[in-house]
């Protein structure tokens, strides 16, 4: 199976002609001299832009919010990289701009060579540094406007439906080595219009004529400052540099959170750091990006091959609120895919006339989608004829019904065959899989599959896709799938393939649930984060547990990026105290689980076979549903954090949003059995209103507060036992 093809962006004029460059607006001190404002309450001014200093030995990439700078002879480095918000300087020593290791050999791209101290870098060193024999050498660059990563395209309610803008340039490296000759390299960095953030990515061009052994590809390496310093102990528990947050998107292993899903950001020691604290030089301060196992690529003559891609967002404090306010926006800026959010129901089918009521029910009930859950009737695997044509026409019905539908799969946790699983390196036998047994997606069976849903989805006119157990970075010692040659090239193939599945999703206006992390390769929505056995607990559990799972999950996700759960009938056991149906019988249960998860901006999977079961749960339903949409703009919007679920006072979140009519939504819940009053703290500085603010309880008459000087309104409310209430801000 070929590497994934998506290299063109630089120009091959330009490449082998070292003198031609783009004439760029010369940078000047007043530039780098304005006062930043703040970009998580007020929109910046400055455009992203590409510039170059006066004498030409220099490229500065600079939105007003951050300053990176590129020496340009006689090699390419980075020279300077500045958080212009609290003026902090985050590089301490020049290093390669990457580094490719080939048929066995480490190559340096580009870097400057000679610095002797490490701890920081003067300015007045720079022209002493040297090139490296062995790199690939800067020849040119070229400038260009941010192009969408994803051709990305949706008729669902979404909450930004604008690509991300700004400027990308293109550094081209070459090598001076007979062996490499034709080999081109090219280093790519996007900087963004209204956020500190850089992405970078590297592509490669084999026009040696020969087949090379690509190993790896590192396309990050920075030297940070670092964050703290140890003389001796465990530096394994020290500080990695809180300046800078990197995300990149080889990311799996089902933990539902980035952090612990990243697999290629890589804190390193620097032993050419030798006046650090730390006496065995074991600092992490060394910045590489990288997947953990090697990429492992056969690059044929002829072939390109793109690099992860790597998001560099500057942070300028550690309150966890800020830094995770701008985390959620830089997801609405690179996937803007993320924030479509449409209103779905989890049907458990055993027929096709259920499907049919349950597309009625949405459609009277407010609802936008249907997705048939696991457990279901629908076998998207079974691409016959018939099964094809059933499910269009009700497909048909329900677009009729201005209603989405799309079914689950399970892909991993199954077996198919000794020769289509993978092979445990090990044993060499089927096994030692993520999941114990599963499938290799670059089997004959994985390939086929791949196929058999896109024909599905393709052929039926079915708009959403919820994949179960995807790819979880499986190796696979096989060396008869036509998906890899081997073990070598094993998991960055599959992974290739399982991206190439979400990628054609997005660009088709297909909306994926995936309990794993490829936001940034297409997906849209991933589990909260929750432990399935609890939805056997009581309901009073399970709206408290519920609570705490949206305050825990909405840290680095936006309200749409994650959904919830709601079970409407018996699941992982449990007793009469834990089910919902009859949903009349338990009204008020579902009525408040419906509004915990809508009062975040959270969709949940109600799984059931229906919506309602008579007229006053339909009405009621339908006025969640109907409160929901009046405020789904600023439901939507990025939560800040007032008080997490114990079961032993009040608990609250409250939505922000300066750009909105409302400024701000307030959901305040009391678990106790009875009526309570709390003077509650608002903390308001995100909404944008300084001085002073419009609250309303409810739909009842608003009063004028006054912002206290540490940006907080102070407020009365009376809550009912069990109850809850809703504040707006304006």
């Amino acid at each position: 199976m070929p590497t994934r093809v998506k290299i063109v962006s630089f120009c091959f004029f330009c490449f082998f002609n070292p003198i031609f460059a783009q004439q760029l607006p010369i940078w000047t001190a007043e530039l780098g001299n304005k006062k930043p404002v703040d970009w998580l309450v007020r929109p910046v001014t400055d455009k992203a832009g590409v510039f170059q200093s006066s004498d030409g030995r220099n490229i500065v990439l600079y939105n007003g919010l951050l300053k990176r700078t590129f020496r340009i002879t006689p090699d390419l480095a980075c020279t300077d990289f500045q958080n212009l918000s609290n003026n902090q300087q985050l590089l301490r020593a020049v290093k390669a701009e990457a580094r490719l290791t080939i048929n066995g050999k480490s190559f340096p791209v580009g870097g400057l060579y000679g610095q002797k101290e490490n701890a920081y870098l003067l300015p007045e060193w720079i022209d002493s540094f040297k090139t490296s024999d062995s790199a690939f050498h800067y020849i040119n660059y070229s400038v260009e406007d941010i192009k969408p990563y994803l051709n990305w395209k949706t008729s669902m309610w979404t909450g930004n439906m604008k690509n991300a803008t700004g400027k990308s340039v293109t550094f081209n490296f070459r090598s001076s080595l007979p062996a490499l000759k034709g080999f081109n390299v090219a280093v790519h960095y996007s900087i963004y219009d209204g956020i500190p953030l850089l992405s970078k990515w590297v592509t490669l061009q084999n026009n040696t004529g020969e087949n090379v052994m690509l190993d790896q590809v590192v396309n990050e390496i920075l030297a940070v400052v670092e964050e703290e310093s140890a003389v001796e102990g465990n530096t394994e528990q020290m500080a990695v540099p809180n300046g800078i947050y990197v995300e990149n998107n080889f990311a799996f292993n089902n933990a539902m959170r980035y952090k612990l899903s990243d697999q290629a950001t890589h804190w390193k020691k620097d032993s050419t750091y030798t006046s650090q604290v730390n006496y065995r030089f074991q600092t992490p301060c060394l910045l590489e990006v990288h997947p953990k196992i090697d990429v492992g690529i056969n690059l044929k003559a002829g072939e390109s091959f793109e690099s992860i891609r790597t998001y560099e967002l500057l942070q300028d404090g550690y309150d966890r609120e800020r830094n995770g306010l701008a985390i959620r926006k830089m997801y609405r800026t690179i996937a803007p895919w993320t924030t479509s959010n449409p209103i779905f129901m989890h049907l458990v089918s055993k027929n096709d006339a259920e499907v049919k009521t349950a597309i009625n029910q949405c459609s009277e009930t407010g609802y936008e989608a249907l997705i048939l859950s696991f457990g279901s009737h629908c076998n998207m695997e079974d691409t016959t004829a018939s099964n094809l044509k059933k499910w269009k026409e009700l497909a048909d019905y329900a677009h009729s019904k201005n209603i989405f539908i799309g079914s689950y799969s399970l892909f991993s946790s199954r077996k198919i065959s000794p020769e289509d699983d993978v092979i445990d390196p090990k044993t060499g036998k089927p096994g030692g899989a993520f999941f114990g047994n599963a499938p290799c997606m670059g089997s004959k069976w994985g390939l086929a599959y791949l196929e058999k849903l896109k024909l599905f989805m393709r052929l039926t006119g079915f708009n959403i896709f919820e994949n179960d157990g995807p790819y979880p970075g499986d190796v696979c010692a096989s060396t008869n799938h036509p998906g890899h040659e081997g073990l070598h090239d094993s998991q960055w193939k599959q992974m290739e393939l399982q991206k190439s599945l979400y990628r054609w999703c997005n660009e088709n206006g297909i909306y994926v649930n995936a309990p794993d992390w490829y936001f940034l390769d297409g997906t849209n929505k991933i589990a909260l984060g929750y432990r399935e056995v609890n939805f056997s607990l009581s309901r009073d559990q399970q709206m408290l547990l519920n609570r705490q799972n949206i305050y825990d999950a909405s840290w680095n996700e936006t309200p749409s990026m994650v959904w919830g759960f709601v079970p409407l009938t018996k699941y992982q056991g449990g007793g009469p105290d834990a089910i919902l149906e009859p949903l009349s019988e338990h009204l008020d249960a579902y009525e408040q689980l419906m509004t915990q998860y809508y009062g975040a901006g959270v969709q949940a999977c109600y799984r059931g076979p229906r919506l309602y079961d008579t007229e006053t749960t339909k009405k009621t339903v339908k006025n969640v549903i109907q409160w929901y949409k009046k405020y789904r703009d600023i439901l939507n919007s990025d939560v800040v954090h007032l008080r997490r679920a114990d079961g032993r006072d009040w608990d609250g979140i409250m939505h922000a949003n300066p750009s909105l009519k409302e400024k701000g939504l307030v959901m305040i819940y009391n678990p106790l059995n009875e009526d309570i009053i709390r003077n509650i703290k608002l903390p308001v500085y995100y909404t944008g209103k300084h001085n002073s603010i419009k609250i309303r309880e409810k739909e009842g008459v608003e009063k004028t507060f006054s912002v206290d000087r540490d940006y907080s309104v102070s407020m009365t409310v009376k809550l009912a036992a069990k109850g809850y209430t809703w504040l707006v801000l304006e």
